[in-house]
C-alpha cells in the first residue's frame, strides 16, 4: 500500500486496503481461488478484480463507511461487463468469493 498521506481521505486509503485485503485472501495458503488469470485484463483477472471491487464494498458496509467510486472503476466495469455477458450467474459466484474472503478477515481479528 502506498503510504496514507498519498491518499485525499481515509476512506480512499480504506477502500484500496480493503480491495487488496481481498486480493490477498485468493493465495492457495488461504482460500485458495484461482480464476485462471494468465495476463493482466484477461477473463481470470477480471473475474478476481470484481470479487475484490464486491468484499472491498462488504468491509466498508461492515465498518460503516461508503467505498469510494475511483476513475479506474470505469475500465474494470468494461472488463466486469464482459465477464458477465460470458457467464450470466457469475455475479452470483463472485459475491459468494466475496463473502467468503471477508469472512476469512472476520476470523483472523480478535474478539473482544
Amino acid at each position: 500500500m502506498p503510504p496514507f498521506e498519498s491518499f485525499k481521505d481515509a476512506v480512499s486509503y480504506y477502500s484500496v486496503l480493503g480491495h487488496e485485503t481481498i486480493h490477498w485472501t485468493k493465495h492457495i495458503n488461504r482460500l485458495d481461488r484461482d480464476f485462471g488469470k494468465k495476463r493482466f485484463g484477461d477473463e481470470g483477472y477480471a473475474k478476481e478484480e470484481l470479487v475484490a471491487e464486491i468484499g472491498s464494498c462488504f468491509l466498508g458496509a461492515d465498518l460503516n463507511f461508503e467505498p469510494e467510486l475511483r476513475p479506474d472503476h470505469v475500465a474494470y466495469i468494461q472488463n466486469w461487463l464482459e465477464v458477465l455477458k460470458n457467464d450470466k450467474k457469475f455475479i452470483f459466484s463472485a459475491a459468494s468469493h466475496a463473502q467468503k474472503a471477508v469472512e476469512y478477515l472476520h476470523q483472523l481479528q480478535p474478539v473482544n
